[in-house]
């Protein structure tokens, strides 16, 4: 890792959001740390291994690091490899999540897909950045010039409705408060905190539903007529890990093709 880049933490790094968000970063002068819970060394096709050759022939480094954002137990191994790799953490992306395993109407929602995505999307993510944050307090306290950020990858399902979903627009709502609260929390340090909430984004979660959503499409559900692609999110990421809204903390930024606009 070159002692003077940015150093970036992605979850969830080995595929879809996560790969473009990494190679975005890494094309902007950012090293990066990219954990999944898939760590196949010998898996050049797909995956963190993949993603590493691709931001290496960037010029930049990429530490691929196995980790389950679920288990509270990997969380301190996340920061300890991270720390005995890089030194520090100037950038945490919060983007590893899951979609329900069936999607199936709200009246007939379980407790155990309930509880897996809160587990996974939103419990996990909240304790991650619990830990990381406070990494970065000290780092500003060694450093009151350090620029550092967290961004939580949410989803427009934070605000908008699919009951045939429902535990997973819960959990996208709940990360999207944990990241007004801590941005709140963090502004005392200088730690900007930001939401980023992709629409329908072209990646491994959406291909099972593809034929649905590219009739919605064809339909006008998308102002911007396109399906959203990773590198539309990474693009985003890096203005603001680069501060581009220094002055924005608690910012949601979506990227949705302009899902976001009432129209008639």
């Amino acid at each position: 890792m070159g002692k003077d880049k940015p150093v970036a933490l992605v979850t969830g790094a080995g595929r879809g959001i996560g790969r473009g968000i990494s190679i975005a970063l890494a094309r902007e002068g950012f090293d990066l740390v990219g954990m999944d819970i898939i760590h196949e060394p010998d898996n050049k096709r797909s995956g963190l291994f993949e993603v590493k050759e691709r931001v290496e022939e960037l010029g930049a480094s990429f530490f691929p690091l196995q980790g389950d954002v679920s288990s509270l137990e990997d969380h301190e191994k996340i920061l300890r490899q991270t720390l005995d790799k890089c030194k520090k953490i100037d950038v945490l992306v919060n983007n590893a999540g899951v979609a329900p395993e069936r999607r199936v109407d709200i009246l007939e929602t379980t407790p155990e897909s309930y509880d897996r995505l809160q587990t996974i999307n939103a419990r996990g993510p909240f304790f991650l950045t619990q830990k990381i944050a406070k990494q970065m307090i000290k780092q500003v306290e060694e450093d009151p010039e350090s620029k550092l950020c967290i961004i939580f990858i949410s989803s427009i399902s934070a605000s908008v409705s699919s009951p045939t979903r429902a535990e997973y627009c819960v959990s996208k709502a709940a990360l999207s408060q944990a990241a007004r609260v801590f941005a709140d929390r963090l502004s005392e340090y200088g730690i900007n905190v930001y939401e980023v909430r992709p629409g329908i984004i072209q990646t491994d979660m959406t291909a099972p539903v593809k034929e649905k959503y590219d009739k919605l499409i064809a339909g006008g559900l998308i102002p911007q007529k396109r399906w959203g692609l990773p590198e539309d999110v990474g693009k985003a990421v890096v203005a603001l890990a680069k501060g581009y809204f220094g002055y924005s903390t608690g910012l949601v930024v979506e990227v949705s093709g302009g899902m976001n606009v009432p129209h008639l």
